[in-house]
């Protein structure tokens, strides 16, 4: 992913506060020489500790086609991508330039964590994992807790495995118009609110977080 200096993050702490909101991406692994890799949508929970980029908890069912693949090779990639937004020509164009000559582009905030993989198989330990997800997601409560051994959960332990990845590296990008002038910026700002489409608030109000002024 390339990443300009405009579009890279301002500190450790914006691509984090984006993460610990955006839990949806796709792991990739690493496939056998030769082959394309296995790309996995997952729910995921980001915590910001141990290590110096923190962990990810997720799991998957047994029968899943990537565990062979995980396991001769446990270096993998979580990629999670969202509030992204065409950009029209017209909107991005220099104020010295026709609106036609303004080049067609895209806004997203993209965040890559290179990790190495654990499996979980150890019951107690998975359904561990599996509450800490839960209470991520579901922090009112309202379901009963895995338990091993134990119903009504306990049973389903041994169709699942878990996955705990600890980070090692990451690659975060927020692409809203850092190196344009605060006057298109401005333009572009105005022409997402009147358009209101799918993400276009969440990608102006990066434009407008972000802004040089």
């Amino acid at each position: 992913m390339l990443i300009h200096p405009w579009d890279a993050p301002r500190d450790d702490a914006e691509w984090r506060d984006w993460l610990t909101r955006h839990d949806f991406g796709q792991l990739a692994v690493n496939g056998p020489p030769g082959s394309p890799p296995w790309v996995q949508p997952t729910h995921f929970r980001y915590d910001p500790e141990p290590g110096p980029y923190g962990r990810v908890l997720t799991h998957l069912a047994r029968p899943n086609p990537l565990w062979p693949a995980l396991e001769a090779d446990p270096h993998v990639l979580l990629s999670v991508v969202d509030d992204y937004a065409y950009i029209p020509g017209p909107w991005a164009a220099p104020e010295d330039e026709p609106p036609e000559y303004g080049t067609p582009t895209s806004f997203y905030a993209a965040v890559q964590l290179r990790c190495t993989a654990h499996v979980v198989d150890d019951p107690a330990e998975k359904a561990d994992l599996l509450n800490r997800q839960v209470a991520h997601f579901q922090p009112e409560g309202g379901s009963a807790p895995a338990t091993a051994g134990e119903a009504p959960f306990g049973r389903l332990l041994p169709g699942l495995r878990g996955l705990r990845l600890d980070v090692i590296e990451v690659r975060a990008k927020f692409k809203y118009a850092g190196h344009k002038s605060e006057p298109v910026r401005a333009r572009i700002a105005a022409h997402l609110a009147s358009r209101a489409a799918p993400h276009d608030d969440a990608a102006r109000a990066h434009l407008e977080r972000r802004s040089p002024a």
